[in-house]
């Protein structure tokens, strides 16, 4: 996984692309009717439910935007909110507020779903001892963003992207001509290149699952679209060799047997891919 130091590069990123994204060379409505003397307070309010997330997101932006802005926070990231419920309030110069205002609302509103849709995996995982994983399945330049979401939500992170951990899926498989030679060019790449990154292997069948145990060295195996006889099969041949998990167009309805087939893990593009943002709205206070 990724540092502290790198992931707060990532939203560093995030923020300043996006201010330079919406604002450009300023926020023409704002300046045009609101003096820059004026000052104003807000409040971030919940018009739907779920679990609030971004909240220290919109801190950041806030800061970054204007350090002289003030955040009273109410409710804290990760916990449950419904219709009604106010987060925080947020004062200082009223062009400062409005030039952050879309940042912050646009972040919130999907980390806050993916946050939601996250802690009812892991309801539903609940006594299982398998926890759940995000993927790379996620939106172009907020990936950061909706990896946090997912922590606050109580999941996990899988890698961050390509170059913190080697996973040789069915592609890779193929190119290199198997899976022996995949992950015997993969030791050789990692001593080669002197690099210490975890390898994950995807099986397509319980076949494969032996031959990546008979080459050895792997971190997790990656069991993919095995429907639960054969994923049952597969965690008691891999036994503790390795660590196991399941993926594949696995949802709410399938999640919780799939956990009890033994995996460590199950991992969801639909955690991050598939939400529908949560209603929120920063309100002026009069």
């Amino acid at each position: 996984m990724i540092s502290k130091e790198q992931f707060d590069k990532e939203i560093d990123i995030i923020i300043t692309n996006a201010i330079r994204e919406d604002v450009g060379d300023g926020d023409h409505s704002s300046l045009a009717c609101i003096p820059y003397s004026a000052m104003g307070k807000a409040k971030l309010l919940v018009k739907d439910e779920g679990i609030i997330a971004g909240v220290e997101f919109a801190k950041e932006v806030f800061s970054y935007v204007d350090k002289d802005m003030v955040v009273e926070t109410l409710i804290e990231d990760g916990s449950p909110v419904t219709y009604g419920d106010i987060v925080f309030y947020v004062e200082g110069a009223s062009q400062s507020i409005l030039k952050a205002e879309r940042l912050v609302l646009n972040a919130m509103q999907r980390m806050s779903a993916i946050a939601t849709k996250t802690k009812q995996f892991v309801d539903l995982l609940e006594g299982t001892g398998t926890k759940i994983l995000d993927t790379r399945k996620t939106t172009p330049g907020i990936r950061a963003l909706e990896k946090w979401a997912v922590k606050i939500g109580g999941g996990e992170n899988h890698r961050f992207a390509l170059y913190d951990m080697i996973m040789l899926k069915d592609n890779h498989i193929d190119f290199s001509g198997g899976i022996t030679n995949a992950i015997n060019k993969t030791k050789h790449y990692l001593n080669d290149t002197n690099r210490d990154l975890k390898i994950i292997v995807e099986a397509r069948n319980l076949e494969e699952i032996k031959e990546i145990l008979s080459v050895g060295g792997v971190y997790r195996i990656l069991i993919d679209n095995f429907n639960y006889e054969d994923t049952r099969t597969a965690v008691q041949l891999i036994g503790d060799q390795c660590l196991t998990e399941s993926s594949g167009g696995i949802n709410e309805k399938t999640l919780r047997k799939y956990a009890e087939c033994g995996v460590d893990y199950i991992s969801s593009g639909a955690l991050t891919h598939s939400v529908y943002n949560k209603d929120l709205s920063l309100k002026a206070v009069e």
